[in-house]
């Protein structure tokens, strides 16, 4: 596989992770409003809006991902999900205060030597 794709399928490619890592400081804000593990409590999340803009997230990402996937093979596809450890820890550093250290940076920069090596290779 090659780099040249559509512009379609690379904001599939790139999207469908900020997507889910969006999702995923949501599911954080939910959790701040859990109350008991009692059906109050489900039903208090179930309505949370937090919770609802995160599912939200998640269906929409799903459905690009599934369209991603008719043009791009998934071995291939699926090392982009490794986006999500990049940039989940950055908002979470952003909303919620939580702390980021040069281990964090030098990841980032190994995950992404890895999705340049996996997709600049040749098939």
């Amino acid at each position: 596989m090659s780099l040249d794709l559509p512009l379609a399928t690379w904001l599939g490619l790139v999207g469908t992770p900020l997507l889910i890592a969006a999702g995923q400081v949501l599911f954080k804000m939910a959790s701040r409003d859990v109350g008991a593990f009692d059906a109050g409590g489900i039903i208090g999340l179930a309505s949370n809006p937090h919770l609802l803009l995160a599912l939200a997230l998640y269906g929409s990402g799903t459905i690009v991902w599934i369209h991603v996937l008719r043009t791009v093979p998934l071995t291939v596809a699926y090392s982009f999900m490794a986006l999500t450890f990049c940039v989940v820890p950055i908002l979470a550093n952003f909303f919620f205060a939580e702390p980021l250290s040069w281990k964090y940076g030098l990841g980032v920069v190994l995950i992404m030597a890895g999705l340049l090596m996996i997709n600049t290779q040749r098939v």
